[in-house]
């Protein structure tokens, strides 16, 4: 109902399931950190990978934002990992601290960029005819569209 918080408190499994059938049902998750790390890889895949899932944990008057699930280290200073979870993450801060502008700015960029086949190695692997970047490319093509 209008206004109201709906409390639909399900088991790990079932949880699993019903959000790979329907995750529009849900807006907010509350779990505990293992199951929630399942549910947000899961999820994550659904849309690509964890290479573009954002991350925030949010209190009432502080935030912080970062991208999800560790640093890659083997892929240090190869210029090839997708960068665009660290920079959801950021784009989720400008909406934090009111930069909608600017928000929207980098998701319509990364968008038109999707959309032309301009990706880095991971989401090459998942697409027929894309052309593939390292990541400093990535970004400049991001800085192209913005």
């Amino acid at each position: 109902p209008e206004g109201k918080i709906v409390n639909k408190d399900r088991i790990a499994d079932i949880m699993f399931q019903r959000m790979q059938l329907s995750p529009a049902e849900f807006e907010v998750l509350a779990t505990i950190n293992l199951n929630g790390d399942y549910l947000s890889d899961e999820l994550a895949a659904e849309v690509g990978g964890m290479c573009i899932a954002p991350g925030a944990n949010m209190a009432d008057h502080v935030a912080v934002f970062e991208a999800t699930h560790g640093t890659a280290a083997k892929y240090a200073n190869l210029d090839k990992v997708n960068p665009s979870s660290l920079m959801f993450s950021g784009s989720m801060l400008f909406d934090y601290i009111g930069w909608r502008e600017l928000s929207a700015l980098i998701n319509k960029a990364f968008a038109e960029t999707i959309a032309a086949g301009i990706v880095t190695y991971d989401f090459a692997l998942q697409m027929d005819g894309a052309t593939e970047v390292s990541t400093s490319g990535f970004a400049d093509e991001l800085i192209k569209r913005i």
